[in-house]
């Protein structure tokens, strides 16, 4: 009995820093997922068709859905989610109010720096 308790002990002790970072890595999903549904004045190119930034972070939802065990980091939502169709293997655009384009996985990924940059922040004032 007592090798069965200090097994159970063991196994979380050492579990919870994984499933702490899974959390935080679904933190980080989310996070890039928001960034750009709050993209009001965005148009989403996806196979051709606009899209506006609602309907863009509902398609990505689906994608994370469907992605499972592959997209257990930021980094790998973005490679099999956000970066283009899987049908068509092209590319997803963002194009601005103001004309500007750039690539999806682009903005995902300088998105997903400013995020590491203020957690980096957070961490560093409360220590």
């Amino acid at each position: 009995m007592n090798k069965i308790v200090a097994a159970l002990i063991f196994s979380v002790f050492f579990a919870t820093p994984a499933f702490g970072q899974q959390d935080v890595e679904q933190q980080k999903i989310a996070y890039l997922i928001a960034s750009i549904a709050a993209l009001q004045d965005a148009t989403f190119i996806r196979n051709g068709k606009e899209y506006d930034a609602e309907r863009a972070a509902e398609h990505l939802r689906l994608k994370l859905r469907y992605a499972g065990e592959r997209a257990k980091t930021a980094e790998d939502f973005i490679a099999y989610c956000g970066t283009g169709s899987s049908m068509s293997g092209t590319k997803y655009e963002i194009r601005f109010h103001d004309g500007r384009a750039v690539d999806s996985a682009t903005f995902l990924h300088s998105k997903l720096a400013e995020y590491e940059a203020r957690a980096r922040q957070t961490r560093h004032a409360s220590s």
